[in-house]
Formats: C-alpha cells, sequence, structure tokens
C-alpha cells in the first residue's frame, strides 16, 4: 500500500460482470470520424462564437491549411487511425488522465457531484438507523444483482449500452498516486470474497467503522442493518482524528499524506478495508434543512461550514467522508440523506440508475425489507482506528486539510431554481425539453454578460463555450463527447430575444429552429460525430518531431472549449437536489433536470466572486419569457433561492 506507483494495467485488473462479459465483440468501437466531416462541424461551431468576421476568417484559414493533403492534420489522422486499430478504444487512456486521475486539485467541488433522496417513505422506521439501514440493503441488493450477472443492461431505444464502467462501482476505491497521476483499485476478484468483500464502511464523527453487510452470500435484512447502524450511533460520542479529511485536500498533498498514514502496517491494513468496501456510509451529525436545497446541497456537495457546535466555521462535515469511493452515501442527524459520487472512472449515468432503483426499492410497501431481526447472530460494527502515535505530523496534516477544505467551500457559490412549469407545458409547446432548457439558460447569461461583461467585468462576453454532456455508451467502453451548444440558430434566437424587433411568431419560429438544430447535434454526439474527442485525439497524436499546427493555439478554436458553460442533465423522480462544480474560474456550473411535468430545476455553482445569484435570476427571467412566448403574456410565477 505504500508502495504508490500505478499499475500499468490497473484498468484490467477489475473484473468484468458475468452477463456483460460479452460487450467487447458485441459493441462497436468508438469510432474516429472523418477528418473532413470534423473540420467542417468545428467550422460550424466556431462560426457563432467569432468576435468578428476577421477572427473567423483566420481560424478558417488556419483549419483549411490544417486539413491540406501535405497538412498536419492527414498525418494526425492515420496516426489516430493506427491507435484505434491497436487498443479496444483510442480515447480510453487519455481521457482517464486528462479528465480525471492526473487532475491534482481536490475532487471536492472540481470532481465530485452529489444526489438529495427523497424523505424516507412512511411505511418505513423514521430512525437515523432505519434510514441508513434501509440505504445500506436497497444498495447491496443492487450490487447482489450486478455482481450475479443478473442486472439488465442499460438501453437507449432498445440499443443497449455499454456497462463497462460499473466494473468501477462497488469493492473499489481511487488512490492517490505520487508519480502526478492516481488510478482506482478493485477488490471484486479477489479469491477471499467471504473475508474481503461484502462490507461497508461506516464513518461517525471521523470514526471508521467496518460492517457486514453480506453474509454467506446474502444480504443482511433491515431489522440487522438497523441494530448494527445503531450500536454506531450509541459508541459514537468522542470525535476522532478526521483522516476523511485528508482524502478532500489537493491531490499531491494527499498522495504525500496516504504515503505517510500507509507506511504504518496496521493503518495500511485498515485503508485495504476501506478501499474495498462495497461503499462509504457517513453518518453525518450536521442538519441541513430539507426544505432549504441550498444549504442542503452545500452540504451533500462540500460539507457544512458552520453549526453550532462548530462555531469558528471551519468546515469539519467532510472529515467524516472518504471522498476516493465512487459511492458515499450520507445520511445526516435530521434524517435528511443523499449521494456523494467520485467522477474519474464512471459518469453520473450508472449513479443515477443506481439511487434510482435503491429510493424505488424503499418506496415499494411491498418490498423485501426484512424489518424483523433475525435468529442468526450478526457480527458487531468492528472500529477501524488508525495508529497515529508515531506519526503524529499527520494531526498538522488534518488540521491544514480541513482549513483547505474551508478556504475551497467558502470560494464557492450556489443557487437553485425550479420553475413553475415543467416537461408537460413545453411538450405541448412542441418543443425538445432539453433543448427549451439550454435557450434558457443563453437567454439568461446573454442578459447577465450585458450586466457584467465589458473590459473589467467579471462576465465573459456572451456567446460563450457551452458543454453539454452526451453519452457515447453506445460504444464499448464509451464515455461521452460534447454537445456544443452554441450554434447559428442559437444566436439567431437569443439575438432576438434581447432585441426590439422580433415578433412573437418570429422569436417562436427561431426558437424552433435553435432547438431543433440543438437536438440534430446531439444525436451526432451520441453517435460519435462530435467535434472536441476527435480534435483531442489528433492533438494527443502530435509526435514532438512535429512541429504544433497553428490551428491548435487559435484564439477562437481555443476559447471555443473554454467551457465558461458546463452544463448536464440527469432525472430521477426519486432525486432532489443535484449539482456539481463550474470548470473554469470565469465559469458556472449548470445542473438540471427536465424530467419532471410539473417544473424544471436547474442549479448553478459557480465562484464566490461570479454574479451567480443574478444568474439565477436571469434564469427564472429567461424561463419566464420562453413559456410566456406560447402561453401568452401573463407571468409565470417562478421563484429562485440563493
Amino acid at each position: 500500500m505504500s508502495h504508490q506507483v500505478r499499475p500499468q494495467n490497473w484498468k484490467a485488473l477489475a473484473p468484468p460482470i458475468p452477463n456483460f462479459a460479452h460487450q467487447p465483440s458485441t459493441l462497436p468501437q468508438l469510432p474516429v470520424p472523418s477528418l473532413p466531416a470534423t473540420l467542417q462541424r468545428l467550422k460550424d461551431s466556431l462560426r457563432p462564437l467569432a468576435r468578428s468576421t476577421q477572427e473567423f476568417a483566420s481560424v478558417c484559414h488556419k483549419i483549411d491549411d490544417f486539413a491540406r493533403p501535405d497538412g498536419p492534420g492527414p498525418v494526425l489522422q492515420q496516426l489516430l487511425l493506427q491507435r484505434k486499430n491497436d487498443r479496444d478504444h483510442w480515447l480510453e487512456e487519455w481521457w482517464d488522465d486528462l479528465g480525471y486521475l492526473a487532475y491534482r486539485d481536490s475532487v471536492v467541488v472540481n470532481v465530485s457531484y452529489y444526489y438529495g433522496f427523497n424523505p424516507q417513505p412512511a411505511h418505513l422506521p423514521q430512525t437515523l438507523a432505519a434510514r441508513a439501514a434501509g440505504i445500506t440493503r436497497a444498495a447491496m441488493l443492487f450490487r447482489q444483482s450486478l455482481c450475479s450477472g443478473q442486472l439488465a443492461p442499460d438501453a437507449i431505444k432498445d440499443a443497449q449500452l455499454c456497462m463497462d464502467t460499473y466494473r468501477w462501482m462497488f469493492d473499489c476505491c481511487r488512490v492517490p498516486g505520487t508519480q502526478g497521476h492516481d488510478w482506482s483499485v478493485s477488490y471484486a476478484g479477489s479469491p477471499n470474497p467471504h473475508d474481503d468483500l461484502g462490507h461497508v464502511i461506516v464513518i461517525r464523527k471521523n470514526r471508521f467503522w467496518k460492517m457486514k453487510a453480506q453474509v454467506d452470500g446474502k444480504v443482511v435484512g433491515m431489522g440487522d442493518l438497523i441494530s448494527q447502524f445503531q450500536y454506531i450511533y450509541d459508541h459514537s460520542t468522542d470525535e476522532y482524528p478526521a483522516i476523511g479529511a485528508l482524502t478532500a485536500n489537493s491531490r499531491d498533498v494527499w498522495a504525500k499524506d496516504f504515503a505517510h498514514l500507509s507506511s504504518i502496517p496496521q493503518n495500511a491494513a485498515l485503508l485495504r478495508e476501506i478501499h474495498s468496501s462495497a461503499f462509504v456510509v457517513s453518518l453525518d451529525d450536521s442538519t441541513p434543512p430539507p426544505e432549504n436545497d441550498v444549504v442542503l446541497s452545500r452540504a451533500l456537495w462540500h460539507g457544512t461550514l458552520a453549526s453550532p457546535t462548530n462555531p469558528t466555521g471551519v468546515s469539519r462535515a467532510l472529515s467524516s467522508r472518504y471522498v476516493d469511493k465512487p459511492l458515499q452515501f450520507v445520511v445526516f442527524d435530521n434524517n435528511v440523506a443523499g449521494f456523494m459520487g467520485e467522477h474519474s472512472v464512471m459518469d453520473g449515468t450508472p449513479t443515477v440508475r443506481l439511487c434510482n432503483e435503491l429510493l424505488g426499492f424503499l418506496a415499494d410497501p411491498k418490498s423485501d425489507f426484512q424489518l424483523p431481526p433475525s435468529a442468526s447472530v450478526v457480527a458487531t460494527p468492528e472500529p477501524l482506528d488508525f495508529d497515529l502515535t508515531s506519526i503524529p505530523e499527520i494531526h498538522e496534516a488534518i488540521s491544514k486539510s480541513q482549513q483547505f477544505l474551508h478556504d475551497l467551500a467558502s470560494s464557492q457559490s450556489l443557487s437553485f431554481l425550479r420553475t413553475n412549469y415543467g416537461k408537460a407545458a413545453i411538450k405541448s409547446f412542441g418543443v425538445g425539453p432539453d433543448g427549451w432548457a439550454q435557450m434558457v439558460v443563453q437567454v439568461a447569461y446573454a442578459r447577465l454578460a450585458e450586466r457584467f461583461g465589458g473590459e473589467n467585468g467579471r462576465v465573459t462576453p456572451w456567446p460563450v463555450g457551452t458543454y453539454e454532456a452526451a453519452t457515447t455508451r453506445k460504444f464499448y467502453k464509451g464515455r461521452t463527447e460534447t454537445i456544443r451548444v452554441v450554434s447559428d440558430e442559437c444566436v439567431a434566437f437569443v439575438q432576438a430575444m434581447l432585441g426590439q424587433s422580433a415578433t412573437r411568431d418570429e422569436k417562436v419560429r427561431l426558437l424552433r429552429e435553435a432547438v431543433k438544430k440543438h437536438t440534430r447535434l446531439a444525436s451526432e454526439a451520441i453517435i460519435g460525430e462530435g467535434v472536441d474527442r476527435h480534435m483531442l485525439g489528433l492533438r494527443l497524436s502530435k509526435p514532438s518531431s512535429l512541429p504544433a499546427p497553428a490551428l491548435f493555439t487559435d484564439p477562437l478554436y481555443t476559447r471555443s472549449s473554454h467551457w465558461t458553460l458546463s452544463t448536464s442533465a440527469i432525472f430521477s423522480s426519486h432525486i432532489g437536489a443535484y449539482g456539481w462544480g463550474e470548470v473554469v474560474p470565469d465559469g458556472f456550473g449548470v445542473a438540471y433536470m427536465t424530467g419532471f411535468d410539473d417544473y424544471l430545476q436547474y442549479t448553478i455553482t459557480s465562484r464566490a466572486e461570479m454574479p451567480n445569484a443574478e444568474f439565477i435570476e436571469e434564469i427564472r427571467k429567461a424561463a419566464e419569457e420562453l413559456y410566456g412566448l406560447f402561453a401568452g403574456h401573463s407571468k409565470v410565477n417562478v421563484t429562485a433561492k440563493l
């Protein structure tokens, strides 16, 4: 454990899921698109972002030079095609490292994401132990279904999706590397599953506990789990050194602290127990009010900053988490619950399914809860106490990590909005909800830029690079492609909304055209016909002997992938709060949901110095305006939360 050198074949060490082992041979590989097609799409995406005709003409000249038969483009394309022929997935290794594992800032805010859960159903006990037990049993049953090959594959319109990243859901963990690259370690293929697997890690007042949740191949019933969780609550009066806080520091600092901590054999063994656990359950002693979506979101995202027992405001909530685990369920002391995910080798769609099925299980009174305690003896939870006697400097590292977390969380702003209309109304207007939600954001940002832009403004002038994630899981080991939201049609619609001359009918027509174009761009991205992953592959294929193409440093080209607006949508009827952080210092994270019939939901994150509250207010106004185009000029009451 103390030797933190990444195994070259680390990704292959997680065993395949039994009923998906055929997918490498039955699913198509991620394609390398044709070079002319990608470069034309690139031009189309740059034209609306250009700040002058001269700027667009300049980048087009560089694209044409790049594409010449004797230019660098065909050479790089050939190298990329060769890489594709040599590997299962030409992008996987590059994407793992550049997107996540070589990233050295904290995973908190920058990588992690969160979901807030619906309340405990009335047909279940309302104690804290029962809340934690219900989530644990449901998650372990999902794990059992997955590992035994009984889980049906994800699909889009009957097309089976790649399930490869589900290998990195349970029994695994991210590990900080001392050589600038992290990796994930999986214990799912352990030759001793009875001893190594089937446990969860519970954290209460910073103390780690090992709790068996599967015994002799059977998931422990909810009644027995309640007893185990209650034991932990009852035996957690004192606060322990906040080892968990170390995980949330920058990756290089955490790597050094990890090496120091694991230099003690007892501690190395405890870290192995954490890494091999099915997941983590954090029994967080803060109490974010469920009716306050902003406070709840922040508590899940980065931990509560202040409480009556923590008057100094130094964040301690994340001290009772281990943020390198891909799955971490959080139960607060007021019975509010949610989820925090680590994003590096598994995107959000698998965890949405997990949480949706978990919460659906709990919501169904007919589910197999096994509430009465069993007659068999279930092992008492085992405390995992780290030996810090010979490494007292770890205490200083913990204090520094807690201060780092406080400063990081304090540097962020978050706002939340639910509109008073949703998917049902939008579809009745004959418009796609996702495209509608994206156009709301574009109109809002354009107005925000008018207010806070200018030469010394905080907000980059509109239009800006806007990222929306599209899944490419139709392909083996596919993850995501970028939908470049800003199109000529998008710009035409927003300009009409900002101007005074367009009629209502013209605005409606332009909105329909913008949403139609957005739908087409999304459809192309899903089949691997985007811009960004291909251009990344071409750039990374460049040998050192080849001069850097002028295109790669063109101001408009580089600005187009500066994701001032980073957006993504999920949906589950059981999930309320949902979000993650902005990806550039002058940008915004825009997490949204369009699946509810009666409201759209937006969560906006940013650095504290950005006009976050003003942005959510502009989104509220834009949502009203778009609705008014179809439903008349009467105001729609939409309330934002700051």
